[in-house]
Formats: structure tokens, C-alpha cells, sequence
């Protein structure tokens, strides 16, 4: 459970997508974050490293490790399953 628990703080998903096609600088994934405050992206990144689903490069790049691609993969399936929702969630929200 600890590390469902981890993944489902905020950011932590958005990140490891982020991350999925290639190393990011901090300020790169920042930026692709939507500008996540740096404080909480330091705290996300660093329980990825713990976790083991990022890893950090010697240029300070931060990458996906093979869990953490695997993970990806996961969350390209979420992200396609969220695409066929989208249109039924958007008509639910247009008559409530």
C-alpha cells in the first residue's frame, strides 16, 4: 500500500508522464508540469528516486528507471482509457 499511497500524491503520476519519452532538467519538468511549486516537485521527485521509478542522470537530468517505464506503460493504457471516457464525462457535465 505505501507505494500506491506515494503515487497517488499529487504530482507524482503527472511526473512520472512527463517523464515517459525522455530526461528532464528540474526546470524542464517543472515547466512541463504545469509549473509545479519547486518545493513540491523536489519532494516528488526524490520519493521517485526512493521508489526507484526515477533515476538521475550526471548531467542532473532526471529519467524514468525500468520500473518506472513500466509504470509508463501503465498510464499510456489510463490515458487512452480516459480519451473514450472524455466525450460521455464531457455530456454528464453539460447536463448537471
Amino acid at each position: 500500500m505505501q507505494v500506491l499511497d506515494i503515487l497517488g500524491r499529487r504530482w507524482a503520476l503527472r511526473i512520472g508522464w512527463e517523464l515517459r519519452s525522455e530526461a528532464l532538467s528540474f526546470n524542464d519538468l517543472q515547466r512541463a508540469c504545469d509549473d509545479v511549486s519547486p518545493s513540491v516537485l523536489s519532494q516528488r521527485l526524490r520519493e521517485g528516486l526512493e521508489l526507484g521509478t526515477i533515476d538521475r542522470d550526471d548531467e542532473g537530468r532526471y529519467g524514468l528507471t525500468a520500473s518506472g517505464r513500466s509504470l509508463s506503460q501503465i498510464l499510456r493504457r489510463l490515458d487512452g482509457w480516459a480519451q473514450r471516457l472524455a466525450p460521455k464525462a464531457r455530456r454528464a457535465r453539460r447536463r448537471a
